[in-house]
């Protein structure tokens, strides 16, 4: 049976003239007003599952500077998130690698975070700079290959000035990591200086690699190594212990598994998370993380709802993410909103849509 769906569409645009109601809780960004009729919206389904607030005008207006468009993303997503079901996810063996981690820590001349380049913010714990301290770092946008030159270039320039030492990579093919392994050794050559001064004989420089699950760490090793020593795959969750790994003469690395707080606070960024496949799929609703994506692509002049009209055959004038969705179900899959929003997902994240991040630098 096909659901059916209805909307009060007059009610679901965002106006930046509009009242702004009282919120609770953590406060959205300051980056517009919300009308309260447009937060009541809610869509009737036949499902029993929590509803996106569809709020927000997807059309991108070009007068409207760079910063301006993607800090009216950030703020519609606060708000599309707060109807859905909490997204949490932290597995046993995350409290005990956590609880290693910081004892390996201690070992360590340099850091290596590593980060999806998609959604670089997102992608770092709320507890990684306390635990570093004053540890020598290095930050490695994975991924580089599933962004724009534009994304990357903000990405750089925004690090540059922050003072942090960035290297872009691509862990499948290995583009960054010979930069990697020598900045790490530069990094960390004070090493060997000290101990000698100490009439100590040299050792290798111990390297941690740590970051999110699924951001690509063990590919990076691999492909550093140029062998496969670590266990690698497309979701998160694979690598679950940690393990000191040789790299010729110079260099140990540390493999360690994917790190997560273990209560997410900021749901649009757990949102992007799972758009991003670098969560675990039980944590959140299929069909309402790709209507989010959907209404997030429309927003974004490099996609845009004709891109997506284009890519699957058929044209929608609904803003609404699930009304899309729905009428996906329809096109191609008898009906099944799940195999719709499935696909949509897939195609984001084989860049059926272009390549593009979804997080730009903050101002």
């Amino acid at each position: 049976m096909v659901m059916s769906v209805q909307f009060q569409l007059s009610s679901c645009l965002w106006t930046p003239n509009s009242p702004s109601p009282q919120f609770s809780g953590k406060s959205p960004p300051n980056r517009g007003r919300f009308s309260t009729s447009s937060l009541a919206a809610t869509p009737t389904l036949s499902s029993q599952s929590p509803t996106i607030q569809i709020i927000g005008n997807n059309t991108f207006d070009g007068n409207l500077g760079e910063t301006d468009l993607w800090t009216g993303i950030d703020t519609d997503l606060y708000h599309w998130t707060k109807a859905l079901r909490p997204v949490q996810w932290f597995p046993g063996h995350i409290a005990k690698a956590e609880k290693e981690l910081k004892e390996q820590l201690k070992l360590m001349d340099v850091v290596i975070e590593v980060r999806d380049g998609r959604i670089p913010l997102s992608t770092t714990h709320p507890q990684m700079d306390l635990w570093l301290g004053n540890r020598k770092r290095i930050l490695v946008l994975n991924r580089e290959d599933m962004i724009s030159t534009a994304d990357r270039n903000a990405w750089a320039e925004y690090f540059t000035k922050l003072g942090t030492k960035v290297v872009f990579s691509n862990g499948q093919l290995g583009m960054g990591t010979l930069k990697l392994g020598r900045l790490a050794k530069e990094l960390a050559a004070d090493v060997n200086v000290k101990r000698r001064a100490k009439g100590l004989l040299p050792r290798p420089v111990r390297a941690g690699i740590v970051g999110y699950p699924n951001v690509g760490k063990s590919s990076l090793i691999n492909r550093l190594l140029k062998r496969r020593v670590c266990s690698a795959a497309p979701r998160p969750g694979v690598t679950r212990t940690l393990r000191w790994i040789r790299f010729g003469k110079d260099l140990e690395l540390l493999d360690s598994p994917g790190i997560l707080p273990m209560r997410i606070s900021d749901q649009s960024a757990a949102i992007k998370l799972a758009i991003c496949d670098d969560i675990g799929e039980k944590s959140y609703d299929v069909d309402d993380v790709a209507a989010i994506l959907v209404q997030m692509l429309t927003k974004l002049p490099t996609v845009g709802r004709d891109v997506l009209c284009k890519r699957y055959k058929f044209h929608v004038d609904s803003e609404c993410g699930k009304i899309f969705v729905e009428k996906l179900a329809l096109h191609l899959f008898n009906g099944d909103v799940h195999q719709a929003a499935y696909r949509i997902l897939s195609d984001f994240r084989k860049g059926r849509f272009g390549w593009t991040a979804l997080e730009r630098p903050p101002r």
